[in-house]
């Protein structure tokens, strides 16, 4: 496959799951769907992408035939894959409640167990009005591949619709978020990290990929804990694929991370948001957030917010709500 256009074309062609698939199909589906997803879509192709990605879950279900896993917990009914992660693919369960969270290598496995351990953390020692801020963990269990028993941890993660990534929001303003609608984002982010920090929780992966925004109602999840650290002295295990520049030396260095690890990753991802429209006082903000030793950079995701406050109502004055749109 060439490309976009191609999958696109592909797609739309096929009358039947054999036009597509062949055997099991599934390295194809997941091929076609990591190209057509709406997320991952080239600039003003997003209408084409969610048709053709909409008519490639039709064809694969019937393909399928849906298929059920059953746990300790209960019975789940098994849809077609509606995201490809860094190490995992997520497939839609329960009409669309949910998420089946499923390592693509067994060796991966120690990743999504070092999810569901942050998950876990957080909800037991996150303040609860903050739980939105992560994706809600419903069960984790091993789950024996019935084609050569390989073994591998799998999850349901609780799933809400309506989340786009700052990666999609990139993708729509190509020169640049405007910092004051990028501001709520920023706000947002240190809020989830504050979250997490006091939880005893670093994400280690604050990247593009993993900070999802409800562009209506301002909202934001933090997904993609498969990287984090709920020890002191840990290093973070493994670079999300694609934003290694984004990294702080801690990180790429394989030393411990920090909640400052996470503080640097924030702020790198929203001066990427924003690029050339930031403002200078916001510039000499995000430049204390990132200098190259984490003992220099804030370490409370609480104190620096108050800081961005202040910041902000000197740049812009009162806040008031912004509409943004995709």
């Amino acid at each position: 496959m060439s490309g976009f256009d191609d999958a696109v074309t592909r797609v739309l062609a096929a009358r039947t799951p054999a036009d597509l698939f062949g055997g099991d199909g599934g390295h194809a589906y997941r091929t076609l769907a990591k190209v057509l997803h709406p997320d991952a879509a080239p600039a003003g192709s997003a209408a084409t992408a969610t048709r053709a990605f909409a008519r490639l879950a039709d064809l694969w279900a019937a393909h399928h035939g849906g298929t059920a896993m059953v746990t300790q917990r209960g019975t789940y009914r098994i849809g077609p894959l509606r995201y490809a992660g860094d190490v995992a693919d997520l497939y839609t369960i329960d009409g669309g409640t949910a998420l089946l969270k499923l390592p693509r290598h067994p060796d991966d496995s120690d990743l999504i167990r070092r999810e569901a351990r942050a998950l876990t953390r957080l909800r037991e020692h996150g303040e609860a009005r903050h739980h939105a801020y992560a994706p809600r963990l419903i069960e984790s269990f091993t789950h024996r591949d019935p084609a050569g028993g390989a073994r591998r941890t799998a999850t349901i993660l609780a799933h809400q619709e309506g989340f786009v990534s700052l990666a999609r929001v990139k993708q729509s303003y190509p020169d640049g978020v405007d910092p004051r609608d990028a501001a709520w984002m920023w706000r947002r982010l240190l809020v989830a990290l504050g979250y997490a920090h006091r939880a005893g929780v670093v994400h280690g992966a604050v990247v593009p990929d993993h900070v999802l925004i409800h562009p209506d109602e301002h909202g934001l999840v933090l997904v993609d804990w498969c990287y984090s650290v709920t020890e002191p002295g840990q290093a973070v295990p493994a670079l999300a694929p694609g934003y290694r520049d984004l990294y702080p030396p801690e990180v790429t260095g394989k030393r411990p991370a920090s909640e400052a690890t996470d503080i640097h990753l924030a702020t790198r991802c929203m001066t990427w948001l924003v690029g050339d429209r930031m403002p200078p006082a916001l510039a000499r903000f995000a430049r204390g957030c990132t200098l190259p030793n984490p003992n220099a950079r804030p370490h409370d995701a609480w104190r620096l917010l108050a800081e961005f406050d202040e910041l902000l109502g000197a740049l812009y004055g009162p806040r008031t709500f912004r509409p943004f749109t995709l």
